[in-house]
């Protein structure tokens, strides 16, 4: 610390980030003046550990990349899958994974109001939304038999059907849904408690926004009219009507909106889809041990973080050679950097909880030999030797 500028360390285990991650702030009285994101302290090896498992094996492992994400991030793995193994899945398959993609955005939009409601201290308007939250559990369990992780995607299709039982009870919960999300729309516009707390909090301009590449409704909440699934569409998504939802202020006001905007077209995408469900097979068949051809696949959708883009390579064996996966909140760090600057130390979990940040699935590790300028792999038992010399030389505190 310098004269007035103070440095303050938030991380990597605080009350206001429910995921270690580290956060160097510098600030000159109560105002952000700098930020040096840290990140790395959730490492868990998914991408390596893909390479050890078969395709099947992966469907689940995929799942576990985020809580929040878990279906986005499987049906991209399935979707890669399926395209370098030449499988085109049947149309009903596709709309049922419109309607899970878009039901899992309804729970993680929910979850995030409530929470940034929490943030600001209106623990009213996150009991309702946490509530109402429930209706989407509900059906996610009936679809798949779980409320988080729900393994609904298979190689070449999905899991499980729906019955045309089960529709009108859908149809009733989105009806409910669509009332709720409505008020909550008002709320969020007309509430003194959220604009008093949340306009002008966290700016980050639409140029910065896009120079910065950041994504979802993060960006969006920036004016940024970008979105996966009406710019390269995929599944049900060319054949469904729906709005892309942005916002101009570029504050956590703007994230809001676009948030409780998105609701609103996730239950009428999700009503399109069972009211125009095609029949037919679900699934193609894909066999657990089966070879897949040569080849390279990258593919992306709109996860509720944002872009999510994932990247396979096959060698002709019935495990990936390589996978890669870029998750959304890696994309939105450097302009999560810009809208700190320049707020006050009180507004820092709010402006952190804009991005809707998941450090779990935004971590990855490399080993960087500087002195020959190359990068190099460990396998497990070289990781574990490393381990031991690194705290035998005192290096634990």
């Amino acid at each position: 610390m310098s004269g007035t500028e103070f440095s303050v360390p938030i991380g990597p285990q605080h009350p206001a980030l429910k995921e270690p991650a580290s956060f160097l702030f510098k600030v000159d009285g109560e105002v952000v003046v700098d930020v040096e994101p840290r990140l790395g302290y959730n490492h868990r090896g998914i991408e390596k550990a893909m390479e050890a498992r078969t395709y099947i094996q992966n469907l689940y492992l995929t799942e576990r990349v985020c809580g929040i994400c878990s279906n986005a991030h499987q049906t991209l793995y399935a979707m890669n899958v399926e395209d370098v193994a030449g499988i085109t899945i049947p149309q009903r398959a596709k709309y049922l994974r419109t309607l899970v993609h878009e039901l899992e955005r309804l729970h993680s939009h929910l979850l995030w109001v409530g929470v940034a409601a929490h943030e600001i201290g209106f623990d009213t308007l996150f009991y309702y939304v946490w509530r109402d939250r429930e209706v989407v559990l509900d059906m996610l369990e009936e679809i798949s038999g779980n409320r988080v992780n729900y393994a609904f995607n298979a190689i070449g299709g999905v899991r499980r059907d729906i019955t045309s039982e089960q529709i009108p009870k859908f149809q009733k919960g989105l009806d409910i849904l669509a009332e709720r999300t409505a008020y909550y729309t008002k709320v969020a516009t007309t509430e003194s408690t959220i604009i008093n707390r949340a306009a002008g909090v966290g700016y980050c301009s639409k140029a910065d926004m896009i120079r910065l590449c950041g994504c979802g409704p993060h960006a969006r909440a920036s004016g940024v009219n970008k979105d996966t699934r009406r710019d390269n569409p995929y599944l049900a998504y060319d054949e469904i009507p729906w709005n892309v939802v942005t916002a101009e202020s570029g504050d956590v006001l703007g994230n809001v909106v676009v948030r409780v905007g998105e609701l609103v077209e996730s239950v009428g995408i999700a009503k399109y889809v069972l009211d125009h469900l095609p029949d037919g097979p679900i699934r193609e068949k894909f066999n657990p041990l089966q070879k897949v051809p040569e080849g390279e696949a990258v593919n992306m959708i709109e996860a509720q973080r944002g872009e999510d883009i994932h990247y396979i390579c096959s060698k002709g064996d019935n495990k990936p050679y390589r996978y890669k996966i870029r998750a959304p909140t890696m994309a939105n760090i450097p302009s999560l950097a810009v809208k700190l600057k320049g707020c006050y130390i009180a507004d820092i979990p709010i402006v952190l909880a804009g991005i809707d940040p998941c450090f779990s699935c935004t971590d990855r590790m490399i080993f960087v030999d500087e002195s020959k300028e190359k990068t190099w792999e460990m396998n497990d038992d070289e990781l574990r030797k490393y381990g031991i010399r690194w705290y035998a030389n005192g290096n634990n505190k």
